[in-house]
């Protein structure tokens, strides 16, 4: 099992098609233990080893949806933006993220909407804390997700 960081290529197809509209659709962002198997060829959001709350309630099913969503253009790029998730009063441990456009995912199958996988490099657990993800800088060479 590996997480492994890439643009997903069901993604970039879509794109062609016109099937994503990130600034308007619902975009949301899950979390996955060590033991998930994410990558390039992810198609869509999957609750195979996707974390747990072990106390509280501040992770649910699915993820968070991203707030304050942008596309904009950037020198010769085109790049989305969203404001940093956190959830507070967390206890959990992840390894990576998926970003997925929940407007496009089949409910029943969750075949389709994957966008990007992300590889955090290592587990990261918060104990009755705020767990965050900071999104890099919004340029060219450093949006969380960018065409160039």
């Amino acid at each position: 099992m590996a997480i492994t960081q890439a643009m997903c290529t069901l993604f970039k197809k879509d794109l062609l098609l016109g099937d994503h509209h990130l600034d308007t659709d619902d975009i949301y962002i899950a979390l996955y233990t060590s033991s998930a198997s994410l990558d390039a060829t992810t198609d869509g959001y999957t609750t195979s080893n996707e974390i747990t709350n072990t106390s509280g309630t501040a992770y649910t099913a699915g993820g968070k949806a991203l707030s304050s969503k942008a596309v904009t253009e950037n020198s010769t790029s085109g790049i989305f933006d969203a404001a940093d998730p956190e959830w507070t009063d967390a206890t959990f441990t992840a390894r990576g993220a998926l970003i997925y456009n929940k407007t496009l995912g089949d409910a029943s199958s969750n075949s389709r909407g994957a966008i990007a996988v992300l590889n955090f490099g290592g587990d990261f657990t918060v104990s009755g804390g705020t767990f965050k993800i900071v999104f890099p800088a919004a340029t060219a060479n450093n949006a969380i997700v960018r065409i160039d």
